[in-house]
């Protein structure tokens, strides 16, 4: 039996991972800017759920959520920073507001609820951190500049956390789901009340209002939660995780594509070395 800490569990991936952990037998301490939302949780399993309030944004709510986990369960094994929120715009039409605020959420705050939960697994010498990714930042689809930054950013900070922790006996691992039938254009998104003609080809399509693609994903997150929790139980943990054959399909392709351009400028990048 492990202990898991969950962040963003009122709806989507997170609310599925809650119910599979706790259908596994772990502990959970799932968390929601509205705990109200996990009151079914709680109810169904009174011994292994701790619901909590947590907006990731304020450090105050992020120390009581480790606290109160560590007091009910002892240790965090394992923290999944879930919580995070999309936004669709062109480039020029982001609003800095709205951008500053998207980083806070997709960024800043895993980086704070990972600093809070840090001091007890090096103390143990034990844990892992999960940090939720997407696919999006390989295949850069206009419109998801901002979003993919976000992820780009949190995949930066993992990749060398990782290197900084692996010698204390720690883990990080990045995953990168594909889409998924979470209702994530209903819920999660977000988009720039600013827009621009002249973007309405490329990301037009893409904006929040015309979205078609909510409920024909080809992702189940049931099934992506289950396999969430089998591969963290293992030994060996990839460093980053693709959730669902779109995500393998765009990541291959996006891969062989960036390999290929640099095979073809390799001899100009090369030649900038001191004789």
């Amino acid at each position: 039996m492990a202990t898991w800490l969950i962040t963003g569990c009122s709806s989507g991936l997170g609310r599925d991972l809650a119910q599979a952990v706790l259908e596994r037998g772990h502990n959970a301490v799932i968390t929601a800017r509205h705990p109200d939302s996990l009151k079914e949780l709680v109810e169904a399993y009174p011994d292994n759920a701790l619901a909590q309030a947590l907006d990731v944004r304020n450090r105050d709510q992020i120390a009581q959520a480790v606290q109160a986990a560590e007091r009910r369960f002892g240790s965090i094994d394992v923290l999944v920073n879930n919580a995070g929120y999309g936004y669709r715009a062109a480039i020029e039409e982001g609003e800095e507001a709205d951008v500053t605020a998207l980083f806070a959420t997709n960024v800043f705050g895993p980086v704070s609820v990972i600093k809070a939960a840090l001091p007890g697994m090096r103390k143990r010498r034990s844990g892992i951190i999960v940090n939720v990714s997407s696919v999006a930042p390989r295949i850069a689809s206009p419109g998801s500049g901002y979003y993919s930054a976000t992820k780009l950013a949190l995949e930066g900070i993992s990749a060398t956390l990782r290197k900084e922790i692996a010698p204390l006996g720690l883990k990080v691992m990045v995953v990168q789901p594909g889409a998924f039938r979470t209702n994530f254009a209903g819920r999660s998104l977000q988009g720039s009340a600013n827009t621009i003609a002249d973007y309405d080809e490329t990301v037009g399509p893409r904006r929040k209002a015309a979205d078609t693609t909510s409920g024909k994903e080809l992702g189940d997150p049931a099934k992506a939660v289950h396999v969430l929790v089998d591969v963290v139980m293992k030994e060996k943990l990839p460093d980053s995780l693709l959730l669902g054959s779109d995500a393998v399909t765009w990541a291959m392709e996006a891969i062989k594509t960036e390999l290929q351009e640099i095979d073809d400028w390799k001899t100009v990048s090369t030649s900038t070395d001191f004789a």
